[in-house]
């Protein structure tokens, strides 16, 4: 199975040995404003090709080893309108370009403090509105970032509708921050980033970066292996309407209807979705209903602006989450345990967000958001044979006969709200020094509570009897400052501090094990730094190091007592990297170093309260490569793969066994094992061919290696490398009375790759003998999806 990311890597790579054989020439020139002051950090890129250069801290620029002919240059910098330079390139040739000011402020401002950009001396992506919409079928935004460097997706269903989820370098969902406009969207206490919540969202997402290992200080939760962070629609100045139809395999179908007013009087600007989504899933039974709506309003002008969004998303799926035994595996692998007929999760999430930005001077700005989420919702099961004292009830007394217990529906409620600001005053000298300062504040306010609704044998109970009620509160506040300086032409350095505080109160245990309200206080100290040296115009160098903390998460905190809590984790992140651009090829290596202190895992070890809590350990860590290449082959072929090589682990590891032999725990040792869910090797390719305007060609390829399911490097409890290929089809016209429509068929795992994504293990000691109990989230087999966008 290594045999094709062999492949793709050394082909990708012998291109690097490739140099043109014509005559080479270049391109200098100054871009500067309407005033005439020259631009720093403009964008200068050679249309149709991967070639492309920045500004310097003069508004300076160079392109050298440039074939003669007609070229296009593509000019862009955010507040100013993108402009599309002509060049007839026959000699060497000096420009003098200047660019004007957008006539109304730009939404992306409200994101730049958060995100990289060329000088952050980090490994990111970038991924726009135009490659989400190639892949935006009616699948959760994890499938669509797929084919990014180093990300592992899963999906409980298996078709990539429903709840899904992402690993990023081997870092689960609760490790990834997620911010959209900049405001955090985990969930306070999991840490867990739930896209079922927002159906369709992709779908007004104007672009999403992403950020790994560290990052740039970001709101939220800790970024303890990636960010990403999601910009919604952008301004649209003229009117527009499009709808989405799309269906495939199990069911899945998807209509959606967005609308646009434009800027009105070039100030206001109202904007609009309406999806809904159904499948029925791979795993049976495992079906999703998911309806959102996106509504959002504006009032620009040319230094500021005030918008409101307004989105929310319902859904109700199947549950699929307890997977497929590894024994029933083989001969069913849709099997789903859950024959409850409305064994459902069921939540609803509101999201109002307030976000302005305000041009205080040519130099400073002041970006300033208010948000408030509520959500709700249970999910309902039926619990077969459970006993009365699980619910703090009576057992039962029937004539002469004692019952224990009985057949019990139960719902466990989540009724949530999640409130607070995000606020940042960023400042650009137009010269060596752009600098951001800002921060948020938020609170978590969230009741879990259950419900009896129904029992086999009441006894003592009424409908909707409440047998546990837990509040919790948790408060996060951090402060950040950022500086970029330019040393000189080449070398560029930044410095990000921030400082996050946590306040986190609970029901939970105390020393004599009594369920009580506990507290706990946390501040914490990220300090970032890094140095971009520019090579030349095709080349840069860049190395950063960054420190992180997390807080434990909710379990980690109720089903422990003071005393056996958790402490915190601590990253510290080693990034260096060196980029290289030409026309036909645009080449990144990426070296990174991740040291853990103290990070969480699980071990078996039963705690003081009887839980099986997560543990500290006290050293492990990530060491990698990522490749990104982007070739062109010919010219109509292009080929972007990525492939990251890691060395993922943990120094020393205690594993704890139940033995049902004796009734006690016995413990294993173990010394430089596998992180769990951590493959070695990652590897996406895209080859896609344009024979004919509006028509698009790919061959999308994915291969993931041997991952285990705990932290023993056991391979009776690992998940199998994989290798899936997807081929896609796109064809767009411009007829007179649409902007676009363009038809998209994707034929997914065409190999038809029996593959598991996702599972979990129980090893136990029994007849003297070490077993283990293991189950697996398996994906579909050979499916496809089909859909048609009509732009007017």
């Amino acid at each position: 199975m290594k045999k094709p990311t062999t492949y793709f890597i050394l082909m990708a790579l012998c291109w690097l040995s490739i140099s043109p054989s014509w005559a080479q020439l270049s391109i200098t020139g100054t871009v500067s404003d309407d005033d005439g002051s020259t631009l720093p950090g403009v964008a200068i890129v050679l249309d149709g090709t991967y070639k492309g250069t920045f500004t310097n801290a003069t508004g300076n620029f160079q392109l050298t080893n440039v074939k003669p002919g007609n070229l296009s240059l593509r000019i862009s910098l955010l507040g100013y309108e993108p402009q599309i330079q002509s060049v007839n390139l026959t000699q060497n040739t000096t420009l003098s370009i200047k660019l004007v000011k957008t006539a109304v402020a730009v939404d992306e401002v409200v994101v730049s403090a958060t995100r990289a950009n060329q000088k952050s001396a980090i490994a990111y992506t970038d991924v726009t509105r135009r490659d989400l919409d190639k892949l935006n079928l009616g699948q959760d935004v994890p499938q669509l970032l797929n084919f990014t460097p180093s990300i592992v997706t899963t999906s409980d269903a298996g078709a990539g509708v429903g709840y899904t989820g992402i690993r990023i370098r081997g870092s689960d969902a609760t490790r990834v921050n997620v911010t959209l406009n900049g405001i955090p969207y985990n969930d306070a206490e999991s840490q867990g980033t739930y896209f079922v919540d927002m159906p369709d969202f992709a779908s007004s997402v104007s672009s999403i970066q992403i950020q790994r290992g560290i990052g740039t200080s970001t709101n939220g939760a800790g970024a303890f292996g990636a960010s990403v962070n999601i910009q919604t629609n952008k301004l649209e100045t003229k009117p527009y309407a499009e709808v989405n139809l799309s269906g495939g395999s199990f069911g899945t179908r998807k209509a959606n209807v967005l609308a646009g007013t434009g800027l009105i009087n070039n100030h206001f600007v109202l904007d609009a979705r309406l999806s809904s989504i159904h499948s029925d899933g791979f795993i049976d039974r495992a079906f999703s209903n998911l309806k959102s709506f996106y509504l959002s309003g504006g009032y620009y002008t040319d230094k500021s602006f005030v918008r409101l969004n307004v989105f929310s998303g319902q859904e109700q799926t199947y549950q699929a989450w307890n997977g497929v035994p590894e024994d029933i595996l083989k001969t069913n692998r849709r099997y789903n345990s859950f024959t409850y007929d409305n064994q459902t999760d069921n939540y609803q999430q509101d999201n109002y967000q307030l976000i302005s930005s305000f041009g205080l001077s040519k130099n400073w700005r002041l970006n300033a958001s208010l948000f408030y989420t509520k959500g709700k919702g249970y999910y309902e099961e039926l619990k077969p044979n459970d006993a009365f004292s699980k619910y703090n009830l009576p057992d039962v007394v029937i004539s002469d006969s004692l019952i224990k217990s009985t057949d019990i529906i139960r719902r466990k409620w989540l009724d949530n709200d999640f409130f607070g600001t995000v606020f940042s005053l960023d400042y650009n000298s137009l010269g060596k020094l752009t600098a951001n300062f800002g921060g948020g504040w938020n609170q978590y306010q969230g009741a879990h509570f259950g419900e009896i609704i129904w029992a086999r044998v009441a006894g003592n109970t009424n409908i909707r009897d409440h047998y546990y009620d837990d509040n919790a509160i948790k408060t996060d506040f951090n402060l950040y400052a950022k500086a970029f300086y330019q040393f000189s032409n080449p070398l560029n350095g930044f410095l990000d501090l921030q400082v996050r505080t946590v306040g986190y109160s609970f029901l939970g245990f105390n020393s004599k094990l009594q369920n009580v309200q506990q507290n706990a206080n946390l501040t914490f100290f990220n300090p970032k730094a890094g140095l971009t040296y520019t090579i030349n115009d095709h080349s840069t160098a860049y190395a950063s190091v960054g420190v992180g903390h997390r807080e434990p998460n909710r379990d980690d905190y109720t089903q422990s007592t003071p005393e056996s809590r958790p402490k915190a984790e601590q990253l510290i992140d080693y990034e260096a990297g060196y980029k290289i651009q030409s026309e036909k090829l645009a080449f990144t290596v990426n070296g990174y170093y991740m040291s853990y202190q103290n990070q969480l895992v699980l071990s078996g070890q039963l705690n003081d309260v009887g839980a099986y809590n997560r543990v500290n350990i006290p050293v492990s860590y990530r060491a990698g490569l990522e490749f990104e290449v982007g070739a062109r082959l010919a010219k109509q072929l292009r080929w972007n793969v990525n492939a990251t090589f890691s060395r993922n682990k943990v120094k020393n590891f205690t594993e704890y066994l139940d033995n049902y032999d004796t009734g006690n725990q016995e413990s294993r040792q173990y010394s430089q094992t596998d992180i769990s869910f951590s493959p070695n090797v990652i590897a996406g390719s895209q080859l896609l061919f344009t024979p004919a305007k509006g028509l698009e060609l790919g061959l999308l390829s994915k291969y993931v290696g041997k991952q285990y399911l705990d932290n023993t490097s056991n391979d009776s409890r690992k998940l199998n490398s994989y290798f899936t290929n997807d081929i896609r089809l796109i064809y767009s016209i411009k007829p007179k009375f649409a902007q676009e429509i363009a038809f998209t068929l994707l034929f997914n795992n065409i190999l038809n790759e029996l593959y598991e994504s996702n599972g979990y293990t129980y090893a136990y000691i029994s007849e003297g003998k070490v077993a283990a109990d293991n189950a697996y989230y398996p994906q579909a087999g050979r499916n496809f999806l089909a859909g048609v966008r009509v732009r007017f």
